[in-house]
């Protein structure tokens, strides 16, 4: 599995031949975009700085969509979606984390989370042995880097990558972040390649990855 970070709250994840779409920056936001084919596209938030789905296309073939809550299975993905709310773009939205297994592995997406107080301990339960996982941290709608920090704790992920910083945003909050884990001084990596075996033994290791824009 190949890891990138596209920048906002934008990942692309490669395994073999299907590409995964987490919230792809629309055309028409402010930020820069990247087009890339993907199979699979996964909105959690309806703003235009995370639903470019016009920007998760292959030529003529569009991604499938995810856009909600619920249970969805593509093309032999499982994926579970889980209601919480942000107040990313100043009103407060609709925001769904998602949980998908790939490769033997889960990885668990928290969109555009802006609370931890808005995840119920139902959907906490259900996110239990989550190997990566994929934080906001940058405030302004989102979690600060103390409350990101917070949610990694609780979720107790192997890998935790941090999301929502770079380029337009927040300039502090990748190293409040790695403050926060005691990480200050990590470089970032322009990709993350990862196979189950390469997680035996982590316990919430921060993965910073370059965002495309920088």
């Amino acid at each position: 599995m190949i890891i990138s970070y596209q920048g906002v709250d934008s990942v692309k994840i490669q395994f073999g031949d299907t590409i995964v779409a987490y919230n792809p920056v629309s055309k028409d936001s402010k930020f820069k975009s990247s087009k890339f084919g993907a199979d699979i596209a996964l909105i959690s938030t309806n703003h235009v700085d995370m639903n470019g789905i016009d920007n998760a296309s292959r030529g003529e073939k569009q991604a499938f969509a995810v856009t909600g809550p619920g249970e969805y299975e593509v093309g032999g993905v499982f994926i579970r979606g889980f209601l919480s709310k942000t107040l990313y773009g100043g009103n407060e939205k609709i925001n769904t984390i998602y949980s998908m297994n790939l490769e033997n592995m889960n990885l668990c997406f928290l969109g555009a989370l802006s609370s931890l107080d808005t995840i119920d301990a139902e959907t906490f339960e259900a996110l239990d042995d989550i190997d990566i996982l994929f934080v906001p941290i940058g405030s302004g709608g989102v979690l600060s880097p103390a409350d990101a920090a917070k949610a990694s704790l609780k979720i107790e992920p192997k890998i935790v990558i941090p999301l929502h910083y770079g380029e337009g945003l927040s300039d502090t909050a990748l190293k409040a972040f790695l403050k926060e884990g005691g990480e200050e001084d990590m470089k970032s990596e322009e990709k993350l390649t990862v196979k189950k075996k390469d997680l035996e033994g982590r316990k919430g290791d921060i993965m910073v990855l370059k965002p495309l824009s920088l």
